[in-house]
């Protein structure tokens, strides 16, 4: 009797096992590609962290993407595939409850993957990179921006960052506004009225939506040899309360584990300390190095907060201020130890009134116009050895006065002291209206 009980009850529980919902595992819900110049990222929208392999095959070449438990919900045949490395993509059932995805390739390519947490715009993604070698050898060994002339009157280069970029949004305001579109059109924007200035040369860092890495943007400023950091940023919070623009230069924290960085490892020891015409560290001991890494990092901090000053004071003549001086923190993207580097905050795309602003055509290039003003003021009062501005400077050439304006200036008056008009101020300074604040400084073209 015992026998048969015990029988009947493990009969029950193997059809209470059988009964219940198998797993439905992770679902690819997505899918989304970035072409950048020297990689593509190919990223899956799944539903939870999937246990997955990838491996190459020549002959053709193919990237293999096998993911356990997986099925497919996305439509590969929507992806725009165009500036890819990527032929066509396919995608089968495998072993039952397993999913295959087959990248057919133009090129070889190195791979790469990892996982991501969801963030505020996304869920859980399998990012997989397709590294073109050929392209990064390529971009790391480009020759630098040259912009010397045999008379010594070389351009002024700044290289202009517009932060996050590709699958990376950054901020998204209560609209939608995302930080990594307003930031691009207002980099792209700063470096038009950089080239169009002469004694000027501006380069970017990214000129489409793809996102480099943060290391990476500061390696292409000392490619371009530049004399100047730009990353451009709007700032969020979790309440919609704080708005404001700010800047940011190196905190003296953010310097010494720089230095510390630099000394221990070997292949700094090549690169170029104090810009153009700089101090090689190959040779030298380690105390040495570290005076001359701290030399230089100090210089080029002071160099920071001075353009940032500059930068900030033509910002509050145009938004409202979150802080009124230069802040520091230790953001990777200014630890150039060889180059003044500034991070812009153009204000909270968090805060509703300052996401339309952020949003607006018109309000990036008044901020865009600002951010040059203040670059334009500093290079001038301390020009570069060797730049056109310095030859400018030294020669009593220099075309353009600046007028900080007093209580009870208007800009019809000021226009008629200087003999020239309200719309070529308005146009010289790029402002949409008549309007001045006291304290504001603004450029007189020559008459």
């Amino acid at each position: 009797m015992k026998t048969r009980l015990c029988l009947r009850h493990i009969i029950t529980s193997l059809l209470l096992v059988l009964a219940l919902p198998v797993s439905a595992g992770v679902n690819v819900e997505s899918v989304r590609i970035w072409p950048a110049p020297d990689h593509t990222r190919l990223v899956l929208d799944v539903g939870d962290s999937v246990d997955h392999n990838i491996f190459s095959l020549t002959g053709p070449a193919r990237l293999v993407i096998d993911l356990k438990n997986t099925r497919l919900k996305a439509d590969f045949g929507a992806l725009d595939l165009s500036g890819s490395p990527v032929r066509r993509i396919r995608s089968a059932p495998r072993n039952g409850n397993d999913l295959r995805v087959v990248l057919d390739l133009k090129s070889d390519i190195k791979p790469r993957s990892f996982q991501l947490e969801p963030n505020q715009q996304y869920g859980h993604r399998l990012v997989v990179d397709l590294i073109d070698e050929g392209a990064k050898n390529a971009r790391e060994e480009a020759k630098p921006t040259v912009t010397d002339s045999a008379n010594g009157k070389r351009d002024i280069v700044v290289v202009i960052d517009a932060g996050h970029g590709g699958e990376d949004p950054g901020a998204i305001g209560p609209r939608g506004t995302r930080e990594k579109d307003v930031v691009l059109n207002m980099a792209r924007r700063l470096a038009d009225l950089i080239e169009e200035k002469p004694g000027y040369t501006a380069r970017l860092t990214r000129t489409g939506d793809y996102y480099i890495d943060l290391r990476s943007r500061t390696i292409l400023a000392r490619k371009h040899n530049a004399d100047l950091f730009v990353s451009v940023h709007a700032d969020a919070f979790r309440t919609p309360q704080p708005r404001g623009a700010s800047v940011f230069a190196l905190s003296q924290r953010g310097a010494t584990s720089e230095t510390a960085r630099w000394l221990a490892k070997t292949e700094n020891r090549s690169d170029l300390i104090g810009g153009a015409g700089g101090v090689s560290l190959d040779g030298r001991d380690d105390t040495l190095a570290g005076v001359l890494l701290d030399l230089s990092m100090t210089a080029s901090i002071n160099s920071s907060l001075g353009v940032g000053s500059s930068i900030l004071n033509e910002l509050g003549g145009v938004a409202k201020l979150h802080k009124t001086g230069v802040e520091q923190a230790a953001f990777a993207v200014l630890k150039s130890p060889d180059i003044p580097s500034i991070l812009v905050e153009a204000g909270f795309i968090s805060n509703p009134t300052e996401e339309k602003n952020l949003s607006s055509a018109a309000y990036q290039r008044k901020l865009s116009h600002a951010v040059f003003r203040g670059i334009d003021e500093y290079f001038r009062k301390t020009p570069p050895p060797g730049t056109l501005l310095a030859w400018q400077k030294r020669n009593g050439d220099s075309k353009i006065s600046q007028y900080r304006i007093q209580r009870g200036d208007t800009l019809s008056g000021v226009a008629r002291r200087t003999q020239t008009t309200v719309s070529e101020l308005m146009r010289y300074n790029g402002l949409n209206n008549d309007r001045v604040m006291v304290g504001q400084t603004i450029r007189i073209p020559a008459s």
